[in-house]
């Protein structure tokens, strides 16, 4: 297995069934080698360049527009839940390359790292084929509506730093469907929709496991550069990577997801901070 190469063709792959699909794959070919094979796996295809990805395998559609042009739709229509679902593909399918592409990219990471974001990855693939599945019940496809590219440009924005990375994508925006999840749960259990309502509380639980994958490795980059990681928090959330933040947070969710009070306090003031920004220009 040739860890990095056989990542960037996954990464590379424009079909998106069958990038959930390898995903999946991938992390099984990790876990039948043992311990040697994984570690001169990695030395091994460490040797290879690494491309600038200015996009990811995809397909033509979803045509990618501003988040603000995309229709507000309720859950109480059918067509409103196929936009919901759609929606939640589209970010599990940007969450595959998103794994994907923190372990290809930084590569100077124990082994632990790699493995941690191949699960995360084959996770996601598998939430994705979830919901590719239920948009087929719903008599529709991955592809019918418009979608935007935030978590990718996210991606453009933090591929120089490992660091950068691990702060502002899994802790700020993979942490935000820790808060949004359930509520939307309930409200889709109100309506009777059991289905899809399954396979968004089998993602909320799977996220959080992602968010702390994000956070430990956050603290163990700021423990090898000897920073204080609450104080680089709050540096990289000044200005309008505070646009993100959202209330109200998912407490207990955040806490389990290895977030401590002291970071949780921050993303609350500095939510405020940017809005008292905003308000005054």
């Amino acid at each position: 297995m040739d860890v990095f190469y056989d990542s960037e063709s996954v990464l590379l792959c424009a079909d998106p069934v069958k990038k959930a699909q390898d995903c999946i794959g991938l992390y099984t070919r990790w876990l039948d080698m043992n311990a040697a094979t994984r570690q001169q796996a990695i030395i091994d295809s460490g040797r290879s360049v690494v491309r600038v990805l200015d996009a990811p395998g995809r397909p033509d559609k979803p045509s990618l527009v501003a988040a603000k042009n995309l229709p507000r739709r309720g859950l109480g229509t059918a067509a409103g839940r196929i936009a919901l679902v759609h929606s939640l593909a589209h970010i599990e399918f940007n969450a595959i390359n998103l794994a994907l592409d923190a372990l290809y990219r930084f590569r100077d990471m124990p082994v632990r790292y790699v493995e941690d974001w191949l699960r995360v990855a084959s996770d996601e693939g598998e939430h994705f084929l979830l919901l590719h599945g239920r948009l087929a019940e719903l008599g529709s496809h991955y592809g019918a509506l418009d979608a935007h590219d935030g978590l990718w440009d996210m991606a453009r924005r933090t591929d120089h730093d490992i660091l950068v990375r691990m702060a502002l994508v899994p802790r700020i925006l993979e942490a935000r469907g820790l808060d949004v999840a359930p509520p939307m749960i309930e409200k889709l259990l109100q309506l009777g929709d059991h289905e899809t309502a399954t396979i968004l509380r089998r993602i909320y639980t799977d996220e959080i496991t992602h968010v702390e994958v994000g956070n430990r490795w956050f603290r163990h980059v700021c423990e090898a550069r000897s920073l204080d990681g609450t104080a680089v928090f709050r540096d990289l959330l000044r200005g309008e990577n505070s646009a993100y933040l959202r209330s109200p947070y998912n407490h207990a969710a955040r806490l389990q997801a290895g977030f401590n009070e002291q970071e949780l306090a921050l993303i609350k003031e500095m939510e405020a901070d940017y809005k008292a920004s905003t308000m005054k220009n």
